[in-house]
């Protein structure tokens, strides 16, 4: 049918063709499918605490942070004239 010279030229087909589809896509992957500034900058990320005074500063600031928006929840319900456990009924 084909002779040899075909059987040859499908065999480098089916070994090339991976190691040339590996090759196109294992290399230079930085600039070919690179996303410009897909990842935040280190600046902008948070800081993971680590050191127990920066623990204890970031849990004071939470906790700062939640009992504010708790009273202003407060009064923005005693401007509406709803006191805690009034109830419909």
């Amino acid at each position: 049918m084909g002779g040899s010279t075909l059987e040859i030229f499908k065999f480098g087909m089916y070994i090339m063709f991976p190691i040339g589809w590996m090759y196109y896509f294992g290399t230079n992957l930085e600039h070919r499918f690179a996303v410009p500034d897909f990842w935040p900058a280190p600046e902008t990320t948070h800081k993971i605490p680590f050191e127990r005074d920066e623990l204890k500063a970031e849990l004071e600031r939470l906790r700062t942070r939640r009992l504010e928006a708790r009273a202003r929840r407060l009064r923005e319900a005693e401007s509406r004239g709803e006191r805690r456990g009034e109830g419909e009924g």
